[in-house]
């Protein structure tokens, strides 16, 4: 897989930043100011503002290190800024997103350092894509401060954790950066400054090289989980890392290793994985209960999964309303039944000879992807894979939550084959429901089915996902990188 992007990180990357107690002070003015004309004044000083601030922030980055979630600027103000004045988040609604604008912008001081244009510009001229994936708490620092520095042009996409939902380290913002780029995991390069939320999440996420560059700011928190490929201490150096990959990929045929196949396309549910204790929570959470179902419950259940499935919902909200079917409406007992939801949806067992059959694919030269109906980000997913030791393998992922649609709409499959790079011909598709197969045949592709339904169209019928190894169009030719 030949090098087609390079995406940076925001701040400490592109920019180096930093703050002292005195700044925070001197310009909490600008909050107050915000604050004030969204009708809500404060009974603390400017002192006490700015160390509310600071504390704040450091809790909510405790808090979203574990969590991996992006909290909507209201309720990061609402629940960690301003915890102690007991702000409602709906008060603060018409002015948050200014609130972390300027909480970003003003609170900090921001300098681009000053060999990045020049680097974009080779890298431009080297004709790869350059994007942006930044944790930010504003939808708009980033493309004000891009702009600001005069380098706005060279970025497409801007992946911002605050449209996404997600942080670093999570590695579902990579794949869904390098799915806005219309490339493959593996023909990306990364650079950040941290390792615990940079390095590790692109690596996670089977990124060509993961890079980090020296940024003194937070020298003190402890980072760590990954190791960089290389550390870069100017941007400069950037350069030949590049155009060593550029040399190397000249010495390759991609894909040409394989026979008319070069890449596999997995459904993830009872293909890679299955629930052996299916609803085992759930019905120890409702035993014992008295319930009064809704009368269409089952028909009920389907339309919320539906909407969940494809974005329309939050997986919380979803079996929120699940829990509410059976007759609870006891807010305790809701949270309970949603945990119960959660666990069951978590607990999966990997099928035997998966792990061993996609390592030796992917030895074999082949492009891997996942296209997947789910309701929950795919990083839930890779955590089970990544503890089978085939996490980092995979250079695809279509989530039907971030496409807004499920398969078998061929615009499941047809992004896959895009981002992958491949025709319909040069693709196959492992599954089993009989909907999905008639969709991925629909678009050209050819079928593999397993743990198939009995009617489920296919080229191959396999017994189990071992067998794939032995297909005469998945054969070896001879080894590439």
């Amino acid at each position: 897989m030949k090098l087609k992007a390079v995406f940076f990180d925001m701040g400490g990357t592109i920019e180096t930043f930093y703050f002292t107690p005195e700044i925070r002070v001197e310009r909490s003015a600008v909050i107050v100011d915000c604050l004030s004309r969204g009708g809500i004044s404060l009974p603390i000083t400017n002192e006490k503002l700015a160390e509310s601030i600071t504390r704040g922030a450091a809790e909510y980055t405790r808090w979203n290190m574990q969590t991996h979630i992006e909290l909507p600027p209201a309720e990061i103000w609402s629940r960690f800024y301003l915890k102690d004045l007991s702000i409602d988040p709906q008060v603060l609604q018409p002015v948050a997103e200014e609130l972390s604008f300027l909480y970003e912008t003003e609170l900090f001081i921001r300098e681009m350092r000053p060999e990045i244009p020049d680097v974009l510009e080779q890298i431009k001229q080297l004709g790869l894509i350059i994007g942006v994936i930044s944790n930010t708490q504003s939808t708009s620092q980033v493309p004000y401060t891009l702009k600001k520095y005069g380098i706005s042009s060279y970025f497409d996409p801007v992946v911002l954790s605050s449209v996404y939902g997600r942080r670093k380290p999570d590695p579902a913002i990579f794949f869904y950066a390098a799915r806005l780029a219309n490339v493959s995991t593996k023909a990306c390069i990364y650079i950040g400054d941290k390792i615990n939320r940079d390095v590790l999440g692109s690596k996670r996420a089977g990124y060509r090289l993961s890079l980090q560059i020296s940024h003194v700011y937070g020298a003190d928190e402890i980072d760590e989980g990954a190791v960089p490929d290389a550390v870069l201490n100017d941007m400069t150096e950037l350069i030949p890392l590049i155009e060593a990959e550029l040399e190397r990929d000249k010495q390759f045929v991609v894909g040409g290793n394989i026979g008319e196949i070069k890449a596999l396309f997995f459904d993830a549910g009872d293909i890679l994985y299955y629930r052996h204790r299916r609803n085992e929570h759930l019905n120890r959470f409702l035993a014992g209960k008295k319930l009064n179902p809704a009368p269409d419950i089952e028909k009920e259940i389907a339309r919320f999964k539906e909407l969940a499935f494809v974005g329309k919902m939050k997986r919380h909200d979803y079996y929120a309303e699940v829990i509410r079917l059976y007759g609870i409406e006891d807010s305790v007992e809701i949270a309970e039944g949603v945990r119960a939801l959660a666990e069951d949806s978590d607990t999966v067992a990997i099928y035997d000879g998966v792990a061993e059959t996609l390592l030796e694919l992917k030895k074999r030269g082949f492009i891997l992807g996942i296209i997947t109906d789910t309701s929950m980000p795919f990083s839930n997913k890779l955590r089970w894979f990544e503890a089978h030791g085939f996490g980092d393998i995979w250079d695809v992922v279509i989530s039907s939550r971030e496409i807004g649609a499920r398969k078998p709409e061929a615009i499941m499959y047809q992004l896959a084959l895009n981002q992958a790079n491949v025709c319909p011909a040069q693709a196959m598709f492992v599954g089993h429901k009989t909907s999905e197969l008639i969709g991925a045949r629909s678009v050209g592709m050819k079928i593999a089915a397993c743990n198939n339904d009995p009617d489920a169209p296919a080229d191959y019928y396999l017994k189990e996902i071992r067998e794939l190894l032995t297909l005469d169009c998945l054969q070896p030719r001879y080894t590439n990188r």
